[in-house]
């Protein structure tokens, strides 16, 4: 007979290893003030968020399930036609500089945090412009800072210029540790197609500025997609609002994309209008969302000779219209779908005080998404917010407690080796956004605590000099350059031991 004491030590063991192990996706913040806890994993608990986004947010969980950071954009600064981005703290208040992040634009899957590997209070926040403020750009958030709460210690620093689709996402590499991030180029402004992926790696060394870029599958002139990753990370979606959705393997001890099907083409005028996407947990079913004048739920058999032909259609809605947005697979094996409600004459964004109904304050939910057809149970507005309403949008989460990839050339650390992050050369970034007539100051790897930044103009002649302070290396500033002449300025930052500089244009 087993000692029951040993029992009760079994249980502990199991009950605390899963607990410290599957928690950092437990918590989602989204929507209009709309949060979810998953922590207990049988009964998702609503809570309230600082929020007020239709679409593009993020959120991370330590790893036992708090709250640690999360972002979206304000809709009042973007009615000012301002960029609205903003990380917010586990106190649901706006993080330490953590406001005017650019990219914005009000989209849907447009910002991703990404955790820096080896750290534990290091976090990038990635964030693009679509059709307001093109790029790609990152900011870097230390949880060390402000007492535990947090600063954004970096932010703006600009990888990429030219506009993304709406569709960034990050995946664990096959060890475990790095992390890929990836994007795909849209064809704005210029009207044109293309079928071109873009990819970071980010190890313990920082973001590997070394872009992979790969062209590969069927062409997209849309910038408007998501891109979505299977359970192990083997498979990988692309769907856009344009009629085109594919799947690729995907491969990521390297990142290599390959073997394109194509399931549906892009199409000219309506045609289907996908918007979210989300593979079940055992990788084998699909599941895509039209959003238009009629709604629709596909569920597609991965297993099957021609996918395209096994398309099932589980739910179809036209009053409201669009009223089907995201999917997202949950800490609980469902996958749940968020949508508005687009009432004629009634909507707007933001919601009018006065607009709660059943359309936007519950979301669906498919309830065994390894089912095939009517088995998997798909429950629309079965899930009760908690009073609070949510739009097209769900959180734009990798999977951040995704292991190693078993059995393959890189699920081992063993034999890499890279450079400390301490021991990196000093970095400067400098990015001038002339909305608002502000250059963006961002260093890195510095040493020591104190410092000097100066500030010349073409001429030589200094028009600033501040005494600074740094932080865990870092050091970051806001420089209001309004009523500057235009042209070409030169900044320098002086430490003890360090000289950096780098250079601007006022336009």
């Amino acid at each position: 007979m087993i000692n029951s004491r040993f029992l009760l030590l079994i249980i502990f063991y199991l009950i605390s290893t899963d607990g410290n192990s599957q928690k950092r996706n437990n918590i989602w913040c989204f929507g209009d003030s709309v949060g979810v806890d998953f922590n207990m994993i049988n009964s998702p608990i609503p809570f309230v968020t600082a929020l007020r986004t239709r679409g593009s947010c993020a959120s991370i969980a330590d790893s036992v399930g708090n709250i640690q950071l999360y972002t979206g954009y304000d809709p009042t600064v973007l009615i000012a036609g301002a960029d609205p981005f903003k990380v917010y703290n586990a106190s649901n208040l706006m993080m330490l500089n953590g406001d005017s992040l650019q990219g914005g634009s009000a989209w849907y899957n447009q910002s991703l945090i990404v955790p820096f590997p080896l750290s534990n209070n290091l976090y990038f926040v990635f964030h693009i412009g679509v059709t307001h403020t093109y790029g790609l750009y990152y900011s870097l958030v230390d949880l060390s800072l402000n007492g535990g709460l947090g600063a954004v210690t970096q932010k703006n620093i600009q990888l990429q210029s030219f506009a993304n689709v709406d569709c960034i996402n990050g995946i664990k590499h096959g060890n475990g540790r790095d992390w890929w991030v990836i994007f795909r180029k849209s064809g704005t402004p210029t009207g044109t197609s293309n079928n071109t992926f873009y990819q970071y790696l980010i190890t313990p060394s920082g973001i590997n500025t070394n872009v992979c870029i790969q062209n590969v599958g069927s062409y997209n002139g849309t910038n408007l997609g998501k891109i979505t990753f299977s359970p192990t990370g083997d498979k990988m979606v692309f769907n856009s609002y344009a009629g085109m959705l594919e799947i690729y393997n995907y491969d990521r001890c390297t990142g290599i994309i390959s073997n394109p099907v194509n399931i549906f083409p892009q199409t000219t005028g309506a045609g289907n209008q996908f918007w979210g996407s989300e593979f079940s947990p055992n990788g084998q079913v699909l599941y895509v969302t039209i959003s238009n004048q009629t709604s629709y739920l596909f569920q597609f058999d991965l297993n099957a000779p021609n996918i395209a032909s096994s398309i099932d259609t589980l739910w179809t809605i036209s009053n409201p219209g669009e009223a089907i947005g995201g999917l997202k697979r949950g800490p609980d094996g469902k996958i749940y779908e968020s949508g508005p409600d687009t009432s004629p004459l009634a909507f707007s964004y933001p919601y009018s005080d006065s607009l709660y109904t059943m359309y936007n304050m519950n979301l669906g939910v498919i309830n065994f998404p390894d089912s095939l057809g009517t088995a998997c149970d798909f429950q629309p507005y079965s899930f009760y917010l908690g009073g609070k309403r949510t739009y097209w949008g769900l959180p734009n989460n990798p999977d951040y407690d995704m292991p190693a990839f078993a059995g393959s050339p890189c699920d081992t650390l063993v034999g890499i080796s890279e450079q400390p992050q301490s021991m990196i050369a000093p970095q400067l970034h400098i990015y001038y956004h002339s909305h608002w007539q502000t250059a963006f100051i961002n260093a890195s790897n510095l040493q020591g605590t104190k410092g000097i930044l100066e500030i010349f103009d073409v001429q030589g002649k200094m028009v600033h000099r501040e005494d600074i302070e740094i932080v865990n290396g870092y050091y970051t500033h806001n420089f209001n350059m309004s009523g500057m002449a235009e042209g070409m300025y030169f900044v320098n930052l002086n430490t003890t031991t360090q000289k950096i500089s780098g250079k601007l244009i006022k336009e």
